[in-house]
């Protein structure tokens, strides 16, 4: 069982969020690429502005929009300098400010003397704040890599899972042809990104490389276009293939609903024989569109068993 909570913790470089955000930089400790964020949450400091510090997490990015700075204005100019030197006191990782307003002067003394980064933005505060969490879950996500190939199938994240040597990247080269997209072979780095959500993607150095036995290493996205490839996908379903064992009873109907535990979340699981004859794209491509109709809330094994007169 995957424990989330043994997960280590990771952190995102502010170079990567200035890039994708489009901060204005006003004062830098350091370079960009040493200063760096630990918490996907952020924070906007009302509590503390008013000298309430208790629960306070600093480690959040610190936003200030025209509510604080208003609020500072109601005090007189020592206590608005008190005030601030107070909270820049604590290690936050950076301060912005929204809606392109001026900064006071006495704010950036005060984060110079701290060595606090601070920002601009034209962006209102809530949407900051939704841009800047949708980055920091996915990049600051508990993670793990697990064995297999990952596929783009009508829509649906599908994990394809096996022994090696069982066909798993033979079968994706087949989907690949059939139009659909590749997103990892080999290794699939799979990230918790919400409390019902898991989002898989490849390592960056094997990105759109595959293997394949009796041929060697191919670039799919060279091979097939770049409509062949993706960089990532949420994870909606575990395809698992294995070897065809004659004293193993399969599942026929599909009533049960078998599942897999992946970081604390448990994904929809199938597992498929593998013998000569057998289409597998083709029996990946109906799993997947039945998975679909299950999630909208039909299940053609309960139907027909209601058809003939025997459901529960």
């Amino acid at each position: 069982m995957d424990n989330i909570m043994n997960q280590k913790k990771y952190k995102v470089s502010l170079d990567k969020l200035v890039k994708s955000l489009k901060l204005d930089p006003i004062y830098l400790p350091k370079d960009l690429s040493e200063l760096y964020v630990t918490s996907p949450e952020v924070n906007r400091p009302g509590l503390q502005l008013s000298g309430f510090y208790e629960g306070f997490q600093p480690e959040r990015m610190q936003i200030f929009g025209n509510s604080e700075m208003d609020y500072l204005q109601t005090f007189i100019p020592e206590q608005q300098h008190n005030t601030m030197e107070l909270f820049l006191s604590h290690d936050i990782p950076a301060l912005v400010f929204c809606n392109g307003a001026a900064e006071p002067e006495y704010i950036i003394e005060l984060a110079k003397k701290y060595e606090r980064p601070v920002f601009r933005c034209a962006q209102t505060p809530c949407g900051l704040m939704s841009s800047i969490m949708s980055i920091l879950n996915v990049e600051l996500a508990p993670r793990i890599t697990r064995h297999g190939v990952l596929m783009e199938v009508y829509g649906e994240g599908v994990m394809i899972m096996g022994e090696s040597g069982v066909g798993k990247s033979e079968t994706a080269i087949e989907l690949l042809k059939r139009g659909h997209r590749l997103v990892a072979d080999d290794a699939v780095e799979i990230r918790r990104v919400s409390d019902r959500t898991l989002v898989g993607q490849s390592p960056e150095n094997i990105r759109h490389f595959m293997e394949l036995r009796g041929v060697g290493i191919v670039n799919t996205r060279h091979l097939f276009g770049i409509s062949s490839v993706k960089s990532s996908e949420k994870l909606d379903m575990v395809i698992r293939l294995e070897n065809w064992d004659p004293s193993k009873v399969y599942d026929r109907m599909g009533l049960e609903e078998e599942t897999i535990e992946i970081l604390g979340l448990h994904i929809p699981c199938l597992t498929v024989p593998v013998t000569s004859g057998r289409n597998l794209a083709v029996i990946i491509e109906v799993a997947v569109m039945n998975n679909r109709a299950k999630k909208l809330g039909y299940n053609a094994a309960k139907d027909l068993l209601a058809n003939l007169g025997m459901a529960e």
